[in-house]
């Protein structure tokens, strides 16, 4: 059966309905959630998206005009005694499920509980079946207490931030994991680490890689391209884009031929630009800022070469598998990368792509000007990094697992009350 044929199947079975919880809603790094959304769509079924905050980015994906879930903004402002007493009053006909919620909820943040119980009312109006946030933070917080009010399981996603900066509160997010009906991870690093935090404590742990949608991010040869490297991500510390800047500065002082777009906007882009300028690197490296994913998707196809100099930064915070990392291996443009987390598993040193120290921007600068200077090395390691993708990250496979795992929650929790 193909995967169109099993999509097709699925839908006619009646998957069952959910929730997606997150932050902010939407988000131009957050490639990843469009892309489940729309493998949802593809395959028929049924989404409704909640967002605690409105999107405070100022560029957004294309891909976002494709999404048809219906989306609602939960009130996240001016909370007053009043606004909290009413949303609690409109679970006065169900003293048990009001119970068991506020247990849930105690000691938790008057803002997000009461959007837990507007959340909760939307999920009994509109029948829906399971909740899913991503990110183990203030998503994940939400849907957990919205399931317990409105008598529905959950799930999250773990990705990096949330569950690796020394912010992170190790009771909470333990409580968080045994709790949720499931909880999905996107790589085997992360699997080890939630593995070690949760010892001793039964959860239901499922790594699913974020995948990419592979008719979209269609293969090219980087045999004939221009001596270009090209970097992206949010300008902030784990990208390590100082690293690169390092690390231009020593291919132009070897007399390489290379220029250098780090496509993005963040926090560091003030001091970065002060780097370039320090190493009079104005003619070679460039600040671009954020593109539109059909531009960025062609300017990751013209650049000879990857770099995600990724590193852990000073408050624990890094990476856990750039999507960015997985285009360009699906778009035919080799990569250099650290061992950060979960980069390991999709760049393969010498087979997928090259994998150098953090903080290494001798290594880096090496392993770049190799890259750029050897046609055939790059469409060795860019044909095998495709093979990889469409083995390992295809959203239409993983979007299929995520949906598995909902309704294995629905079927227990089903069985669990018929008895």
């Amino acid at each position: 059966m193909t995967e169109k044929e099993t999509q097709a199947s699925e839908a006619a079975a009646g998957a069952p309905r959910v929730g997606y919880v997150v932050k902010r809603y939407p988000r131009y790094s957050e490639t990843f959630i469009v892309n489940e959304l729309l493998a949802h769509q593809e395959a028929g079924a049924p989404v409704d998206i909640f967002a605690l905050r409105p999107s405070n980015d100022s560029h957004f994906q294309d891909a976002i005009a494709r999404v048809r879930s219906p989306v609602t903004f939960l009130p996240h402002y001016g909370v007053k005694a009043k606004h909290f007493w009413k949303t609690l009053h409109d679970f006065r006909n169900d003293m048990s499920r009001l119970e068991t919620g506020l247990e849930a909820a105690w000691g938790g943040e008057v803002v997000e509980v009461r959007q837990a119980m507007i959340l909760a009312q939307a999920v009994l109006k509109r029948g829906i079946d399971h909740l899913h946030a991503h990110f183990a933070t203030s998503s994940t917080s939400v849907a957990r207490m919205a399931a317990r009010f409105a008598g529905i399981g959950f799930s999250f996603t773990a990705h990096a931030k949330d569950i690796f900066h020394e912010d992170v509160d190790p009771g909470e997010l333990l409580t968080k994991l045994s709790d949720a009906d499931a909880v999905v991870t996107v790589s085997d690093f992360n699997v080890a680490h939630l593995e070690e935090v949760s010892a001793g404590h039964p959860i239901n742990l499922v790594r699913i890689y974020n995948g990419l949608d592979l008719e979209t991010f269609g293969y090219a040869s980087p045999l004939e391209r221009a001596p270009r490297i090209i970097a992206v991500g949010r300008l902030v510390e784990k990208k390590g884009f100082d690293v690169l800047i390092d690390a231009c500065a020593i291919l132009e002082r070897r007399g390489v031929a290379f220029e250098c777009d780090i496509i993005g906007t963040g926090d560091l882009e003030g001091k970065l630009r002060r780097q370039i300028e320090g190493a009079e690197l104005q003619g070679r490296v460039r600040l671009p800022g954020p593109l539109a994913q059909s531009e960025l998707r062609a300017q990751i196809q013209g650049a000879a070469v990857m770099a995600a100099p990724c590193i852990v930064g000073g408050d624990g915070n890094r990476d856990g598998l750039p999507t960015t990392l997985l285009e360009a291996m699906a778009l035919g443009t080799p990569s250099v990368a650290t061992d950060v987390t979960g980069i390991p598993e999709a760049i393969r040193h010498d087979e997928t792509g090259v994998i150098v120290a953090q903080h290494d921007a001798e290594a880096l600068a090496g392993a770049l000007e190799d890259l750029l200077g050897n046609p055939g090395k790059r469409e060795a390691l860019a044909l095998k990094a495709r093979t990889l993708v469409e083995d390992e990250f295809n959203v239409t496979v993983s979007a299929q697992r995520l949906r598995a795992v909902f309704a294995q929650s629905v079927a227990r929790r089903a069985e669990a009350g018929s008895r």
